[in-house]
C-alpha cells in the first residue's frame, strides 16, 4: 500500500508529466507543478534534490509506466506476435494526440531538449528508449519463430528502425499538426514487416 509521502511524490511526478508534454522542461517552473499538484513547495526538496533530479525521477517513472503499458499491449493473449505488435503501434497513433497527450508523450517532447541539459535525464531518456526497444525486438523474434511476420534485417535493427521511425513521425505531428506522418508510418511499419 502506498504511503502518504510515496502519494506526494508520485502526484508531483504525475502532474509534472502532463504540464511537461505540453510545455517542455526549461519552460516549467517547480512552482507551477506544485501549485497544479496542491503540494507545498517545502515538499519538493523533501523529494528531490534539484531540477535535473525532479527530471531524472520524472522520467524514470514516464517509462516505468509505459513500460508496463507496453508489456500488457505486447502480451495480449489469443493474437500472433505481430498482431500484438501493431496493436501496439495504433495505441502509439491514438495517445500521439496533435493537441493533448496527457503526458504519454513525454520521451517525444523532452528527448532532444534535455539530452542537452542534463546527462542523467538523458541516460534516464536512453535506459528507457531501449527498454523499448528490447521489447520490440523480443516481439519481432517471437513474430519471425510464429510465421506471423517477415523482415529482410535482424530483428534487433528492425526494432531500431521502427522506433526510430515512429518517434521521428511524431515530431512531425507535433510540427503539423495532424496525424498524416504517423499514418504514414504505419504503413511503412506494414511493408517492412511484410504485413
Amino acid at each position: 500500500m502506498p504511503t502518504i509521502q510515496g502519494d506526494t511524490r508520485r502526484s508531483i511526478l504525475d502532474t509534472a508529466q502532463r504540464i511537461m508534454a505540453r510545455k517542455g522542461f526549461s519552460a516549467v517552473g517547480i512552482n507551477e507543478v506544485l501549485t497544479a499538484a496542491g503540494v507545498p513547495k517545502g515538499s519538493f526538496y523533501h523529494f528531490f534534490g534539484s531540477k535535473d533530479a525532479f527530471g531524472e525521477a520524472m522520467i524514470r517513472a514516464y517509462f516505468t509506466d509505459y513500460l508496463a503499458d507496453m508489456d500488457r499491449i505486447l502480451a495480449e493473449p489469443g493474437l500472433t506476435s505481430a498482431q500484438r505488435l501493431m496493436n501496439y503501434w495504433q495505441n502509439w497513433r491514438e495517445t500521439q494526440s496533435v493537441d493533448e497527450c496527457q503526458g504519454k508523450c513525454l520521451a517525444v517532447k523532452l528527448g532532444a531538449e534535455v539530452s542537452d541539459l542534463s546527462e542523467a535525464m538523458r541516460i534516464a531518456l536512453k535506459e528507457g528508449t531501449t527498454a523499448v526497444i528490447d521489447r520490440l525486438e523480443r516481439t519481432i523474434t517471437a513474430g519471425l519463430k510464429d510465421g506471423s511476420l517477415t523482415t529482410d534485417v535482424s530483428a534487433r535493427d528492425i526494432a531500431q528502425s521502427l522506433y526510430d521511425m515512429w518517434l521521428g513521425a511524431s515530431v512531425m505531428v507535433k510540427i503539423h499538426r495532424h496525424l498524416g506522418p504517423l499514418d504514414t508510418t504505419m504503413t511503412v511499419t506494414r511493408q517492412l514487416l511484410h504485413l
